[in-house]
């Protein structure tokens, strides 16, 4: 994947602007912040972005999203619970009507057999809904091109999600106890 492919997307975010009016707020682990830089790319995108989180910690998943300590222990910080904690948080802590959270392992070291390299969460969660949509995909490459794969998903399911579609292949999971 080439970088147009990122501008191309990021400039479609001023059109569905325009047709939705929704504002978006994202939380990166193993992007490191790509998908926000990426959707500030295009002038004027104060008006639909709202903020970003780069959680890389587990301490900073907890303090800065709300991400709960018995979610890592258990699960670990790659995992779909842990993904629909940081969306929901995302949404608790700023105006945002979508989210976006993004966590994952970029490589080239630590990927285990059960969470190779190249695995990456990803929770997407429109404020009005109870649940969050999410699912753990396994992008190939290295870890330049596993964090662009990651950023074109995520970009392209905010926008999915902002024009009232359904995210394919994505499962829905209950948040409804959590604060919003």
């Amino acid at each position: 994947m080439d970088m147009n492919a990122l501008e191309e997307t990021a400039a479609r975010f001023a059109q569905d602007y325009e047709q939705h009016s929704h504002v978006f707020a994202t939380a990166e682990s193993c992007t490191g912040g790509l998908i926000g830089a990426a959707i500030t790319e295009i002038a004027g995108s104060s008006a639909w972005f709202d903020r970003g989180f780069i959680t890389y910690t587990n301490e900073a998943k907890q303090q800065l999203l709300g991400v709960s300590e018995q979610v890592l222990v258990q699960w670990g910080a790659v995992s779909v619970q842990t993904a629909c904690q940081m969306v929901s948080g995302a949404l608790n802590h700023s105006s945002a009507d979508i989210a976006v959270a993004v966590t994952g392992i970029a490589g080239p070291g630590g990927g285990t057999e059960l969470k190779p390299v190249g695995t990456v969460c990803i929770a997407f969660k429109r404020r009005s809904d109870d649940s969050c949509h999410v699912k753990c995909h396994h992008f190939p490459g290295n870890r330049s091109e596993v964090r662009k794969a990651t950023v074109l998903e995520a970009l392209n399911g905010l926008l999915t999600l902002s024009s009232g579609k359904s995210l394919e292949g994505y499962e829905q999971r209950q948040t409804s106890g959590e604060p919003l």
